[in-house]
């Protein structure tokens, strides 16, 4: 091989590195009623629990609302394996499963044990819907879409994966919230280093398929020994409101409890954690909320969260699904 063939060939890999990665923000917000804050206000029931397919957990919904329904994409779990299942409401509180729509190909890079804990986004009359798999120590993101939310057509590839050697995200990424502002879609997502911390970063793509991570990774970090937010990050729902941009995300402390964090941001990439956690309060999910699924209805904010009564890092938690509203504070 000759010298000049050697250095173009260099020249192509480093642009093709170059071009996973670059420096942005989000655009500014729209600007509303200033809010410094929010107020969590959850129903006391669950509105999803286990059944048949998904008879061990029932966690990460991801609701939007197509043709005068809500569609609820949502993780089951049997005990084995991660699915993504669908349910249909008209009010976003009565729902009806329709049955297991997504599961892993054991014979493609998605292995057996996962095709879940997905972000389902409405383009015109199609649904997109980007979902963690792979193996279970080294996760990726992939993408299917739908016309009617039943029949769906995967990616063949990854189509966010993990870094390279030494980053932030070397050991896996997962965990996907994707927004559309203009014609660009912005995807927050949990990354993880070989030391197993969990932090969460943001990616842009103008077509959802093609991803360019954000440079100055991780966008948020752990919160400091005794936080509810010590041992993980994961699972962010960003939305824009009242003039800022919001993140809702799952804060992991040490034996494995879960609440939620709220964050906010100017940009979508420097973010401000606020005081204090949202925590479960009833019997069913008292040692773990998590999940969160945000829809932005008028002036009206909801919350589609998981819940459980078991402290476990993964699954086992006897996990349903809730329903809050965001009420904001002057």
């Amino acid at each position: 091989m000759s010298c000049g063939i050697c250095f173009s060939l260099f020249v192509c890999l480093c642009l093709s590195g170059c071009d996973r990665y670059a420096n942005f923000s989000l655009p500014p917000p729209t600007p509303s009623s200033p809010t410094n804050s929010f107020d969590w206000k959850p129903d006391t029931s669950p509105v999803l629990s286990p059944g048949d397919w998904d008879s061990a957990d029932v966690l990460n919904p991801s609701v939007l609302h197509k043709d005068n329904q809500y569609y609820n994409l949502y993780s089951g779990f049997d005990g084995t394996t991660w699915h993504t299942g669908l349910a249909l409401s008209h009010d976003g509180i009565h729902w009806q499963k329709q049955g297991r729509i997504i599961s892993p190909n054991s014979g493609s890079w998605e292995g057996s044990y996962i095709a879940a804990n997905g972000s389902a986004l409405l383009s015109q009359s199609e649904i997109f819907y980007w979902y963690q798999a792979g193996p279970r120590d080294l996760p990726e993101i992939g993408l299917a879409h739908s016309s009617d939310g039943r029949q769906w057509r995967k990616h063949p590839a990854p189509v966010l994966a993990h870094g390279p050697r030494g980053s932030w995200d070397e050991r896996g990424v997962a965990d996907p919230y994707v927004l559309r502002i203009g014609d660009s879609h912005y995807m927050y997502y949990l990354g993880q280093d070989r030391a197993r911390r969990q932090r969460l970063g943001v990616a842009r793509s103008r077509d959802g398929v093609r991803w360019q991570k954000l440079r100055a990774n991780p966008i948020l970090e752990l919160g400091p020994d005794s936080a509810f937010d010590e041992n993980g990050l994961g699972e962010p729902a960003v939305w824009q409101s009242n003039g800022k941009y919001w993140m809702l995300y799952t804060g992991r402390d040490r034996i494995e409890n879960r609440r939620l964090g709220l964050a906010r941001s100017r940009d979508g990439v420097t973010w401000e954690k606020l005081p204090g956690s949202f925590a479960g309060s009833e019997r069913w999910n008292n040692k773990v909320i998590c999940d969160p699924s945000v829809l932005v209805e008028g002036d009206s904010i909801r919350v589609w969260f998981g819940g459980g009564d078991v402290a476990s890092p993964d699954e086992n938690l006897h996990g349903q699904i809730g329903v809050a509203n965001l009420i904001p504070k002057l």
